[in-house]
Parts: structure tokens; C-alpha cells; sequence
């Protein structure tokens, strides 16, 4: 407890996402990278023996971490501390391990293979949320609500019209993660500069061997292929494209975790709360979103957090500088650790999400009349023959002193008993309980919603079942 520890790992973050970017996963990755390479070469015809390659793989996972913090003291490199150590613990292999690759063969090619592994993981945490989202969608397509705009009262929608706000905010970031997931490729062999000159050398000048070195390389860790051209490094703006995809999943995020604290100081929604929960430490009654505002905490972090790459893309040497490393280990797998318990809190919250209708429609009751004035005047003058301008000048006469009963007195909305009992308009109750219908007023609300789960939602959904039904655990 006397030594700093990332709130990500101790708090938040997934048992999955701490995996990936792991230390010993990241190892582990090296050395089955080098074990890629050694058959590569093999297969291109370097003298590397069958025996030398199973010697690697009999030792892919017993990593002596003492023995590779010793020698990264003397050397000053991780790399080469860790080729120390795998060759200590494959001497027949250790002559030909690391052979012709450069220090970002390992670190970058490992970077590509661990973000396309997270964004897997992220993947299926955004489709359960979709899932979530929409059933939530469904289950509330008719409720009418109060819609605002300016945060002011405007004309009603329905609660899973509402939900459909978020959740095409959500489809939109499934989109540009499906594409970044299926652009990235693995840096491959590049060399130092990006020429593969010392593979060139390897294979006699061989430049075909050169090329199909890439295609292994590239096979043998599940890629399709490898960047077309690089210097030392893949270019920084593919860590950028990544970020951004976690980022636009905090901005939505944080328009949804926002949207539940203003409806919970509403009344009309309450984010799941426990039997022993404490809201807050001194006021016993409260029952504060804390979970809503972890999700616009974290979001916040992930978006932030984003600039990083864009400025390490933006200011790279030539071929590379080493200004990137440092910023890249701590940046990119953070906003992973964060986007995943973000997500993680976004099912948690909209599958646990309490609605109260009555309080619904005690909240569109109140401003209801007011909407209903043009509907009213429309009526009047149809149906009743009325003169509109007259019409016009009773209605805003009658709303004037309503809502100055309503903000100076503290008292209801009795606009349309002045109404109803004023002969100017000469409507019956009946006649103004079929005007005040409220679903005369959501418009396509209901339709709209059933057609967007129908047609976009629902079949993205069933064509990735498996992946939609994965679940997220909330520690704290």
C-alpha cells in the first residue's frame, strides 16, 4: 500500500483488458514473434534447424523476469535484455534468435498484435452495450416523455426514441471500429530504416525473399498483411486511429452518462443501486449516479488521452526518434484499461436502469398544455368555426397568467381549465381530452424507433449473436 498503483488495474479495468497488456503477455508475444522469424528464415532457406525452433517453443511462456531485469540494468535495452534471456534459456537457438530484425520487429509488431486483441475485446463490450441500448429502445418505443432542447421543455418523444439518440451514437462507433480493426497491419521486417537492408544481406540479395519474409511473418501471427512502407516504425498516426475510435465510444459515453444524471435529478430514471449502497456520507437519503458519472469521469480521460498519439504522429524524425516509447506505453494501453471499464459501467447502468412512468407523466403533464395550444387553436377554428386571431389572443392571454400561477405561485398548470371554461373556444371536456391525446403529439416517435432497431440495430445484432451477449463485471 506505500507504492502508487493505477486506479485503471486496482478499480476498473476488466480481468480481460489487464491481460492483453500485460507485461508477461507482452513478453510472451516477443518471444513467439521470434519464433515466427526463425521459421520464416527457415522456410527461405537460412540455416536454421528444426531442432533450434523447438527449443524456442519449449520455452515460449518460462520467462526468467529476474534474470531479464539483471541484464536490462547492464544493457540499458529491453530488447536485447530479453534476447539475453531467451537464448539463456534456448542456448542451441541462442545464436539465430532476433536474427536480421531491429528492436521495433518485436515492439511494434507486439503493439499491432495487442491493440487488434483489445479491439476485439472492445468490440464485444460495444456490441453488448448495442444490445443493451436496444432492448432498453424496444421495451420503452411508447412511453411518452418530455424532449427538450436548450435543456428546455419542447415537444414530447418517447423514452426509446430516446434511446435511439444513444444508440446511434453507439452503431456510428462500431462502424469506425470495424474499420480500423480490419485496416491494421503488422509492421513486419522492415529493418532499420525501413529498407530491410539487413535482410537483403541475409538472403544474399534476394529481394523476393525479402518480400515473402513479410507475407510469413505476417501468416504466422493471423494478419493479412503487413504496412506497405515504414521507416524503423509503423507510422504513430495508426495508434492516433485507434485512440480516436476509444475516444468517439467516451464521447458517447459521456452524451449517455450525462443524459441519465439529468433524468435522475428528474426523478425519472435511476441507474442501479445496491441494497447496502451508500449515496453519500452525509446525507443518508441521497442516491447520487455515481456509476453515470464514473462513465463521464473515465470518458473524460479517454478523450483527453487521445491527444497523445496525435502529437507523438506529429512531431517523428525521419525515419524514427525514440521520443515516442515512453508516451506509447503508458498512453495507448490506459485508454484501452478505461474505454473497457467505461463500457463495462455502460451495461451495467442501461441494463439495470429503473423508469418511472408515473413521474414521466406527471413531468409532460405540467408543460403539455402549452404545447397543446396550437393543436387547440387549429381545432377551434376547424371545428368550431372560431376566429383564429381571436383564438390566438385568448390562448396567450390564458398561458400568461397559467404560468404566472405556475413560477410566481408555485401552484399547477391550469391552462386548460382556463380554456375549457372560457366560451371563446367552446369545447367540452371530451372534446379537449381527445385534443390533449398524447400521441398526438410524439409525432413518428414509436415508428421511427421500431424501424431503426428493425432495419439496422436488430440484424447487426443476430449477425454477431455471440459476440453480443458478452457480460461486464463492476467491481467498485
Amino acid at each position: 500500500m506505500d507504492t502508487y498503483v493505477s486506479p485503471l488495474c486496482e478499480r476498473y479495468s476488466s480481468d480481460t483488458m489487464k491481460h492483453i497488456f500485460s507485461p508477461d503477455y507482452k513478453f510472451r508475444t516477443w518471444r513467439r514473434l521470434w519464433i515466427a522469424l526463425a521459421e520464416a528464415e527457415k522456410e527461405l532457406g537460412i540455416a536454421i534447424t528444426d531442432e533450434q525452433i523447438e527449443e524456442m517453443k519449449a520455452h515460449v511462456d518460462d520467462i526468467d523476469y529476474d534474470y531479464a531485469r539483471e541484464r536490462e540494468k547492464e544493457v540499458r535495452h529491453d530488447v536485447m535484455a530479453h534476447v539475453l534471456t531467451f537464448g539463456k534459456a534456448c542456448p542451441k537457438a541462442k545464436p539465430i534468435i532476433h536474427l536480421g530484425a531491429t528492436s521495433c520487429y518485436v515492439g511494434d509488431n507486439t503493439d499491432i498484435i495487442l491493440m487488434s486483441l483489445a479491439l476485439k475485446q472492445i468490440r464485444s463490450l460495444l456490441l453488448a452495450t448495442i444490445k443493451g441500448v436496444a432492448d432498453f429502445a424496444e421495451k420503452y418505443k411508447d412511453t411518452a416523455t418530455l424532449a427538450y432542447t436548450h435543456y428546455q421543455p419542447a415537444q414530447p418523444t418517447t423514452v426509446g426514441k430516446r434511446a435511439t439518440l444513444w444508440l446511434n451514437d453507439l452503431m456510428l462507433d462500431f462502424e469506425a471500429l470495424e474499420f480500423q480493426l480490419s485496416s491494421l497491419k503488422l509492421l513486419g521486417c522492415k529493418g532499420t530504416t525501413g529498407t530491410a537492408a539487413s535482410f537483403l544481406e541475409l538472403f544474399g540479395g534476394d529481394r523476393e525473399k525479402v518480400k515473402k519474409l513479410d507475407k510469413l511473418i505476417a501468416e504466422k501471427t493471423g494478419f493479412a498483411a503487413t504496412v506497405p512502407v515504414s521507416g524503423q516504425t509503423y507510422s504513430r498516426k495508426v495508434d492516433y486511429n485507434v485512440l480516436t475510435v476509444l475516444c468517439g465510444i467516451a464521447q458517447s459515453a459521456t452524451k449517455f452518462s450525462n443524459d441519465i444524471r439529468l433524468l435522475s435529478n428528474l426523478k425519472e430514471v435511476e441507474e442501479p443501486f445496491e441494497s447496502k449502497q451508500i449515496g453519500s456520507s452525509a446525507m443518508a437519503y441521497k442516491r447520487n449516479p455515481m456509476r453515470s458519472e464514473r462513465m463521464a469521469s473515465l470518458s473524460r480521460y479517454v478523450i483527453c488521452d487521445s491527444l497523445n498519439p496525435a502529437v507523438t504522429a506529429a512531431t517523428q524524425w525521419f525515419e524514427r526518434t525514440l521520443d515516442d516509447s515512453a508516451n506509447k506505453r503508458i498512453s495507448v494501453p490506459e485508454a484501452f484499461l478505461a474505454t473497457d471499464a467505461v463500457l463495462s459501467l455502460y451495461i451495467n447502468v442501461i441494463g439495470g436502469l429503473k423508469v418511472y412512468p408515473k413521474i414521466i407523466e406527471r413531468n409532460l403533464n405540467r408543460e403539455l398544455p402549452f404545447m397543446a395550444t396550437e393543436n387547440i387553436l387549429m381545432y377551434c377554428v376547424k371545428e368550431k368555426g372560431g376566429d383564429r386571431q381571436e383564438l390566438h389572443e385568448a390562448i396567450r392571454k390564458h398561458s400568461v397568467a397559467a404560468a404566472t400561477v405556475v413560477k410566481e405561485q408555485g401552484g399547477e398548470n391550469d391552462l386548460l381549465d382556463r380554456i375549457l371554461a372560457d366560451s371563446v373556444f367552446g369545447l367540452t371536456r371530451a372534446e379537449l381530452d381527445s385534443i390533449m391525446d398524447v400521441r398526438q403529439f410524439v409525432g413518428c416517435a414509436k415508428e421511427q424507433t421500431e424501424e431503426y432497431l428493425s432495419e439496422v440495430v436488430w440484424p447487426l445484432l443476430e449477425a454477431n449473436g455471440a459476440d453480443a451477449s458478452t457480460s461486464a463485471k463492476i467491481t467498485v
